[in-house]
């Protein structure tokens, strides 16, 4: 009986030398946009890689005690970007930090299982789950739960660059996407505790197989060069249609600086004449202004929907046909002499009509002054009549401009700008 009891105990303690306590490493590294290369000097990755190496080399791979028994690999990419060129990203750079390890004869692809994440909706979750200076947060999650759920949106970057007007999407872009442009690379092996010779009792250990199944790298998506980095940029060049009508060319330009807030600036030049029948029409002058937008469809998109405004501005003109003239300002007089000015509000509304065109109605009301004279052509001559001053309360300025919207990102996506 003491026999058989010794026997099972000397198994028992056999068997325990063999068991092993299963450990993980595991290593992030960063990449710059749409690049695939690692860079040693950017995000850290140098000292990064460098301390991992000598922990393999000194803990594990060389170490009599343990034995690496697997290796994932894992690549991504922030949302950014079309879909089949963050799949290629993920592809190349879960390739590039293997690479890193085989070169140094630190693994063996035979262990290597990848994982190519593509845009890493997950990974953005948790980064904004984790900040809490996220604007408007409840509703950016809201949309990523959507994504990453069984039903997600077709068109989840489009939607992400909407919400309030994309001002969560551009504190995203800057602080979290870089986190996303990444590759992890986790070993695992098993730290094998000493073995317990038993003298006389010979044993036969199973083996344990360590093989995993190699993932097959597919090939990279037919993609030329690389993709630039697309900052949010919303710009409208723009002509009134009216003024065009009235013989008087004139072009405005308009920025969105954010919160709903746009800057204007327009100028005319019309200078037509034909002297000998005392035929004139002729102005020239600008304005500059501020916009707010508001309602739905400026939320959904800059430079479009409902928006007020404050403007100012300066004007000059001499109109006359074929008898009495009229001449704003004073000729050869100071600044102030030669021009009336103009300030005021408006309110208009902007309507898409096409991927890259709106159509801007607007009208203006406020205050112009200054003076303008009379004169009549006689003998040759313009001969001066009288001198007014003008203070003119009421309508200033009517538009209807077609405009042309510049910048990436800033097209129209519905009726009227379908894609």
């Amino acid at each position: 009986m003491k026999t058989h009891i010794l026997t099972l105990l000397c198994i028992f303690i056999g068997t325990l030398s063999s068991f092993a306590e299963s450990e993980k490493d595991s290593v992030k590294v960063h990449f710059r946009v749409s690049k695939t290369n690692i860079d040693r000097d950017f995000y850290g990755n140098g000292a990064t890689l460098d301390s991992i190496f000598s922990k393999l080399i000194a803990d594990s791979i060389s170490s009599p005690t343990h034995r690496l028994i697997g290796v994932k690999v894992t690549g991504a990419a922030s949302p950014e970007g079309s879909v089949d060129f963050n799949k290629y990203l993920s592809e190349k750079r879960a390739e590039a930090i293997f690479n890193e390890f085989r070169s140094r004869g630190l693994l063996e692809d035979s262990l290597a299982v990848f994982t190519y994440i593509g845009r890493d909706w997950k990974g953005l979750k948790s980064e904004v789950e984790a900040d809490g200076n996220v604007p408007f947060k409840s509703d950016v999650m809201m949309l990523l739960e959507r994504i990453t759920g069984p039903n997600p949106p077709s068109h989840p970057l489009t939607e992400l660059k909407a919400i309030h007007n994309g001002v969560p999407y551009r504190y995203l872009h800057t602080n979290l996407f870089p986190e996303l442009r990444a590759s992890r690379l986790t070993v695992e092996y098993e730290r094998l505790l000493p073995e317990i010779n038993i003298p006389d009792i010979q044993l036969d250990y199973p083996e344990i197989s360590t093989e995993i199944t190699e993932s097959i790298l597919p090939l990279p998506y037919n993609c030329l060069g690389e993709v630039k980095e697309c900052k949010p940029f919303y710009m409208g060049l723009k002509t009134n249609m009216l003024y065009d009508a009235l013989l008087l060319p004139n072009i405005g330009a308009e920025f969105y600086v954010g919160k709903n807030i746009s800057l204007t600036a327009d100028w005319m030049y019309g200078w037509w004449d034909r002297d000998r029948s005392h035929y004139y029409w002729r102005a020239y002058g600008g304005n500059l202004g501020a916009r707010w937008w508001f309602g739905k469809k400026a939320h959904e998109k800059p430079l479009t929907g409902h928006h007020l405004g404050l403007f100012a501005g300066v004007v000059t003109y001499d109109f006359e046909l074929g008898k009495g003239g009229i001449m704003g300002g004073i000729p050869r007089g100071t600044l102030w002499d030669r021009c009336n000015f103009i300030s005021g509000i408006e309110y208009g509304y902007s309507l898409p009509v096409a991927r890259r065109l709106n159509i801007d109605f607007s009208l203006a009301f406020g205050y112009m002054a200054g003076k303008y004279l009379k004169y009549e052509p006689k003998y040759g001559f313009y001969i001066w009549q009288s001198t007014h001053h003008l203070r003119w309360l009421g309508p200033t300025k009517a538009e209807i401009s077609l405009v042309w919207l510049i910048g990436c990102d800033n097209y129209n996506r519905t009726k009227g700008g379908k894609r």
